[in-house]
């Protein structure tokens, strides 16, 4: 009587549930290679054009937001009225700021480097509209940002904009008056918003790759070759 390896053994005596990974966890585990194949959420080597100064401007972008979250977290903890009555508040609120600054100077580069690129193509027709909407709904969150400045620039801004808002019938919804309605749009609801569209663009960036120069080879394509940096 031959014996049988214990590996083979131990394989084919697993039940038909452990061997097509039905658990939710395997489940979870295909969707997230399904996103993203194997080995591209951070590849170690990217096509040789990537060393263009363009493609900085997307990740100085993202730098920018995330000094956005954090400043912005630290202010919500401080409380609407501490940027204006302590050092730290006011300086905590000069970085969150400035970075909203540095922010918006990058992704508008990142925008137009990336449509004179026509980086729609290669099947990244939805990386391309999620960037647009992440920039429209970034347009929001800075609104209401100024809004909730808490001084005379926010009441300037705040007065000029009801006149125009209720001309457009969305002034009782949107009422850029109360000063508790657009923190909670500004700290709450926006900001998972955007967070939301960024984390799609990345993952289709991820996905697709950076979009290449026109003339370039797409090393995305079938059967292109590309050399790497």
């Amino acid at each position: 009587m031959s014996r049988v390896p214990v590996s083979e053994r131990s394989s084919s005596m697993e039940s038909p549930e452990r061997r097509g990974s039905t658990t939710w966890t395997a489940a979870l585990t295909r969707w997230v290679e399904g996103l993203v194949p194997k080995g591209q959420w951070l590849p170690d080597r990217q096509p040789a054009y990537v060393a263009s100064w363009i493609y900085v401007f997307g990740v100085a972008c993202l730098a920018s937001l995330v000094v956005i979250i954090v400043s912005g977290l630290v202010l919500t903890l401080g409380g609407a009225t501490w940027w204006h009555t302590s050092s730290v508040g006011h300086f905590v609120n000069s970085v969150h700021l400035w970075s909203v600054e540095l922010f918006f100077a990058t992704m508008v580069i990142h925008l137009w480097g990336k449509f004179f690129m026509a980086s729609w193509r290669g099947n990244r027709g939805l990386t391309w509209a999620t960037g647009a909407l992440a920039f429209f709904g970034s347009l929001g969150t800075a609104f209401t940002g100024y809004l909730i400045q808490t001084n005379f620039d926010s009441q300037w801004i705040s007065t000029q904009a009801k006149d125009g808002l209720n001309a457009a019938g969305i002034g009782a919804y949107f009422n850029v008056m109360n000063l508790g309605q657009m923190m909670l749009w500004h700290v709450s609801l926006l900001p998972l918003v955007v967070g939301a569209i960024v984390t799609v663009h990345l993952v289709l960036v991820r996905r697709r790759g950076v979009a290449p120069p026109i003339g370039a080879t797409d090393p995305t394509a079938s059967g292109s070759q590309e050399p790497e940096s």
